[in-house]
């Protein structure tokens, strides 16, 4: 018996080390779909950045002065903001001064560096893994804000699914009673999804949808719910208002709801995107953000800028139609995709 039970364990050690092989090569499939979703979203910014700084640098041996200035025009035209583009470009020309032989065909990786470690001193990284959830009491509570059309609904519907995927029980609110297309917009993606939709009529009290979400997530064992709210800027008095209800109201359920506001932002609208970010960020207590439609835009660079510039965590990307196509946002693998170099 002995004997037998030595071969058995002995035969144990290479299947328990295959079962890891076999994790580790579809975690490590996983992560290049990601990546390759990423790369292929980000393609029309990285073209129109690509051919711009080949303009700027060419012919040249040296970063200079002249191409600093033709750097500092293609990100401003690129959408990362003003500000921001002066960051960068203050950084480039610390480097070049410790370092006055770098060429042009360094500049890629000099770029993707500096504009990496620009981020990370503005602590944006997202505090999530995929779509776990943290840990603390549940249901977790997310109220999603941002203007009509510029993909919220949509956004909701993909976490939904990415959640649900994960292996938690998902709810939605639609909280946006305001048009009636909005909460038939909710119930298709929660049918997608898979996730269950609390609803009233069109007109209805939004903080009393959100009362009725989480009443009911609290009675089904509901890991997390996502409230949609109306998808209007008609003054930032009257959204605060309204936004400010539907969290008291929730706390009478959540104590401490909403965890998280998520402010969804069009990336493809560049400049106005600030101005919305702008404009919530007064209105009510944002702490994250999603920005949406990358994969149609030459206009990427709205990332870099909206990260830098408001402070608060860019916590998803969107990169296309399908329901797989919202990505937690890394900083790391964003700037790499941008310009083409591993760091």
């Amino acid at each position: 018996m002995c004997g037998s039970l030595f071969i058995y364990m002995k035969n144990c050690v290479p299947l328990q080390a295959n079962k890891f092989k076999v994790m580790g090569f579809f975690n490590r499939l996983f992560s290049k779909e990601k990546k390759d979703t990423l790369d292929k979203g980000l393609e029309r910014t990285k073209e129109g950045v690509f051919s711009k700084i080949r303009r700027a640098i060419a012919g040249k041996k040296t970063i200079d002065d002249e191409v600093l200035d033709n750097l500092e025009e293609v990100f401003v035209t690129s959408d990362v903001g003003v500000d921001t583009t002066l960051k960068i470009i203050e950084r480039i020309e610390k480097r070049v001064a410790r370092d006055p032989y770098v060429g042009s065909d360094e500049l890629n990786r000099l770029l993707c560096e500096e504009i990496t470690e620009l981020l990370a001193e503005n602590n944006n990284d997202s505090t999530l893994e995929d779509f776990t959830l943290p840990e603390g009491n549940r249901p977790h509570v997310i109220m999603v804000v941002g203007v009509n059309g510029v993909g919220k609904t949509t956004t909701i519907g993909k976490l939904a699914a990415q959640f649900k995927k994960a292996g938690n029980k998902v709810m939605l609110g639609a909280a946006d009673t305001f048009r009636a297309a909005a909460i038939e917009q909710l119930d298709v993606w929660g049918e997608r999804a898979g996730v269950p939709v609390v609803k009233q009529k069109i007109g209805a009290d939004p903080a009393s949808v959100a009362y009725d979400t989480l009443q009911s997530a609290k009675a089904n064992g509901v890991d997390v719910v996502i409230i949609d709210t109306a998808g209007r800027l008609h003054n930032k008095k009257g959204l605060m208002d309204e936004l400010t209800k539907i969290k008291n109201v929730m706390q009478k359920i959540v104590p401490d709801a909403p965890h998280e506001v998520l402010l969804v932002l069009d990336g493809s609208t560049g400049q106005n995107a600030f101005e919305q970010a702008r404009q919530f960020v007064a209105a009510t207590q944002v702490n994250e953000l999603a920005i949406t439609k990358l994969d149609g835009t030459a206009k990427g660079g709205v990332v870099i800028g909206i990260s830098d510039q408001f402070k608060i965590p860019v916590k998803y990307i969107g990169l296309g139609e399908g329901i797989e196509d919202l990505q937690v946002f890394d900083k790391k693998e964003f700037v790499e995709s941008l310009f083409g170099n591993r760091i």
